[in-house]
């Protein structure tokens, strides 16, 4: 017996808010109690300016998580305490590899609670941090939404996460609809299925348009000097300075380092589903289509583990249920329902097209030029410098050869993610369509030659020619 088409309400999720919160996030919490976190956060560029904010976390006592009551004031105290960390931890000349008990004690109880990890996931600073100005304006309009909480107070780093909010909120009507679409194909009924593939194809064209508007509010150097070391994790950052990870100091006496990914975009639970639902199949960086799976550099799956766990098991249970790519297939004659598919694809492929230039524009070529910076100030005398992951990543003589343990190249993934994504269309002509426009890149040479050029990812080494790897993790 097939197992029943997942229901959204049983994992928490909203047919008009998808993965973000039916609830708003909370812009306070209620409890007095929890002032103390507060206070801070509304302090924090101040305090990581004057260099005062460990000892401001050193003094607070380790408060009881037992006030917190509703879903919202969990997830409200959960990204309160994410930025603190990660504040604390990356918010000096180097690196805390150690968190304190008023900080490790809390966000612990926290993150079980809410099944993910103790760390700055895209739920803490995308899902669960945004406001919208006006409360009768729809969430999915860039100029009606503020954060809650910033790292730096800047415009930049508001619009960085803002962008994900808005794709969220206008994606979000594609859950019911690509649900209803397996339901139809359960049901063989092909004109449905056609319609809710067409409208999927046009919603994408709506998130493509707002993934481009990036560039009209976030800097490209702020974002990688100021904004990007704040989101690094604590998992292959020996060169950002933390060796063993973090301690998560609890008080026992026995705790060990920890390693976590940083926030990663990889984490949106919507994108997971859009390729889930079209029978999308991703493989290690590098493999062949024809190669056997390959589970040691399997990112989507590992970026599941920094979902809200009710995410992951939505994507989990969808991906028992998915049937839209193997009705298709057995239906070569059905042109309208092949034309509707293939146009799914072709939509969500530009869409990663849109995302392979705003990664060279915001990682691959500000890396470029702090190298070539960098190399040309090396012989003066040496000054004051931070250690984050900026810095590491724009040594001139840091070894070039070496990659984290769980490298993954950037541009090529990224490029091979967009031509995977494209693997599974119908029709002669889409294919040969799509491949000669994959072919025809528009990142230009800085983007893609040869050089050598090794970035620093917020979890992971990047080099452009790596031979392994997985999913992005900017």
């Amino acid at each position: 017996m097939l197992p029943p088409i997942p229901a959204l309400d049983d994992y928490g999720l909203s047919p008009t808010h998808g993965f973000l919160p039916e609830t708003l996030p909370l812009t306070r919490l209620p409890d007095p109690y929890y002032h103390k976190w507060e206070a801070v956060a509304a302090n924090l560029q101040a305090a990581v300016l004057s260099r005062r904010l460990r000892g401001v976390v050193d003094g607070l006592p380790v408060l009881s998580t037992v006030g917190l009551e509703h879903d919202a004031e969990w997830r409200r105290a959960y990204s309160l305490l994410c930025f603190i960390a990660h504040a604390y931890i990356w918010g000096g000349d180097e690196p805390a590899d150690r968190l304190p008990p008023s900080l490790s004690v809390p966000l612990l109880a926290i993150a079980g609670r809410l099944q993910v990890p103790p760390v700055a996931t895209y739920a803490a600073v995308c899902l669960w941090n945004f406001k919208p100005l006006f409360l009768d304006e729809p969430i999915d309009n860039l100029e009606n939404l503020a954060t809650l909480n910033t790292f730096t107070g800047s415009i930049d780093e508001s619009w960085f996460y803002l962008v994900s909010v808005a794709i969220e909120a206008r994606g979000a009507p594609v859950l019911s609809l690509l649900l209803t679409a397996m339901a139809a194909a359960r049901r063989a009924d092909s004109p449905v299925l056609a319609r809710c593939l067409r409208a999927f194809a046009e919603r994408l064209t709506d998130l493509t348009t707002l993934l481009q508007r990036m560039h009209e509010s976030c800097d490209p150097v702020i974002f990688y000097h100021r904004i990007r070391p704040f989101l690094a994790g604590s998992k292959n950052m020996a060169e950002a300075g933390l060796p063993r990870g973090v301690l998560y100091d609890d008080g026992s006496g026995t705790q060990t380092h920890r390693q976590y990914s940083g926030g990663s975009n990889a984490q949106s639970s919507l994108i997971q589903f859009f390729d889930i639902a079209l029978g999308i199949h991703h493989r290690p960086t590098g493999d062949t289509r024809d190669a056997a799976a390959d589970q040691r550099h399997n990112f989507i799956q590992d970026m599941r583990k920094y979902m809200p766990g009710s995410h992951a098991r939505f994507l989990d249970d969808v991906s028992r249920v998915a049937n839209i790519r193997q009705y298709v297939e057995s239906h070569p004659d059905d042109s309208d329902l092949c034309l509707a598919y293939d146009a799914c694809l072709a939509m969500l492929s530009a869409f990663r097209d849109k995302h392979i230039a705003i990664v060279t524009r915001y990682i691959i070529n500000p890396s470029r030029e702090a190298r070539a910076r960098s190399r040309s100030r090396s012989r003066e005398p040496a000054a004051r410098k931070r250690l984050n992951l900026a810095t590491a990543s724009s040594n001139p003589k840091r070894d070039r050869s070496q990659k984290g343990t769980g490298g993954t190249a950037l541009i090529p993934f990224l490029k091979q993610a967009r031509d995977e994504t494209g693997e599974p269309a119908v029709e002669e002509w889409t294919r040969r369509f799509m491949k000669r426009k994959m072919g025809g890149d528009h990142l230009g040479p800085s983007a893609v030659d040869k050089e050598n050029v090794d970035v620093k990812g917020l979890a992971w080494s990047w080099t452009v020619d790596d031979d392994i790897g997985g999913i992005c993790l900017i």
